[in-house]
């Protein structure tokens, strides 16, 4: 039996090659597929999103080696990131709900 945390992990790869099997590299993401996966994945993070090269712009900070795909060692620094700014932004809110 796997732990909560373990699941997570497994699900993170699972998405990751997900979409990183569908063209190029299999074990990269093409802009393409990684603008796949911000939609189908990560809906409520872009919902409120107007600008139309953000995902210029994430593909751009995450590719750290500028090989113009995004291997899953730099796929995972935007989900902890993400996670990040989630728990920042619940903190703030516990802070708020205290007074």
């Amino acid at each position: 039996m796997t732990t909560p945390l373990e699941d997570a992990m497994d699900t993170l790869i699972r998405i990751f090659h997900h979409y990183s099997d569908k063209e190029g590299d299999r074990n990269k993401l093409s802009k393409g597929e990684l603008k796949e996966l911000l939609t189908s994945e990560l809906t409520d993070f872009l919902s409120g999103q107007k600008d139309p090269l953000l995902v210029d712009k994430i593909m751009n900070d995450l590719d750290s080696n500028k090989d113009n795909e995004v291997d899953f060692n730099e796929f995972v620094i935007l989900v902890a990131a993400l996670t990040v700014a989630c728990n920042d932004f619940f903190e703030e809110q516990l802070k708020k709900e205290e007074f």
